[in-house]
């Protein structure tokens, strides 16, 4: 499925309306700012288990430059943009993540802070309604992103078993062939 259908059929599974498009949009001047610091938080939570500190920290710089891509895809959420190039981007960088050997493992639970983080400064930062309002719809834009995760790692897998049946050299080789034809 191309990353736009694949969009598509998550926008309708998870229930993402324009209203919830329109309150992800309004939070961006809310939860933007928040992007560093949680940004500091992920790659905290990832630096601890040993295979992510290796793959983070052996090329000097990596981790710096990872804060900046993690804070532009923050502001993504927000950004009320949620098309066929959104999915191309997302799964783009899930296959620079498979290219790296970072897999579901590693990344889904480090989801789980943007998530925490994101929800606690949304209930001390909104009051009544719109809190509920503004929960419900980044539930869904995370429940969409970890979907395109999912699916960048597992399109990378199925593309490099046509090559090698080693699990970890087919998830690399497959995301570096899904990579050039991106390109």
């Amino acid at each position: 499925m191309k990353p736009g259908e694949l969009l598509q059929t998550l926008v309708r599974r998870t229930g993402l309306t324009e209203q919830h498009v329109h309150t992800l949009r309004s939070l961006e001047p809310i939860a933007g700012p928040l992007a560093p610091e949680v940004a500091l938080a992920f790659y905290d939570y990832l630096g601890r288990d040993p295979e992510m500190h290796e793959i983070l920290w052996s090329v000097p710089g990596r981790v710096e430059r990872l804060y900046q891509s993690f804070a532009a895809w923050y502001r993504e959420l927000f950004s009320g943009q949620y098309d066929a190039h959104y999915a191309r981007r997302r799964m783009y960088i899930g296959w620079v993540h498979a290219q790296v050997g970072v897999r579901p493992e590693h990344y889904i639970p480090a989801v789980g802070i943007v998530q925490e983080l994101t929800l606690e400064h949304l209930r001390n930062a909104l009051r009544g309604p719109e809190i509920l309002a503004a929960i419900s719809a980044f539930e869904k834009v995370m429940a969409i992103e970890i979907a395109l995760m999912q699916e960048s790692y597992f399109s990378a897998l199925w593309e490099g078993l046509k090559h090698t049946r080693d699990e970890q050299e087919a998830l690399v080789e497959g995301a570096r062939v899904l990579l050039e034809k991106a390109h």
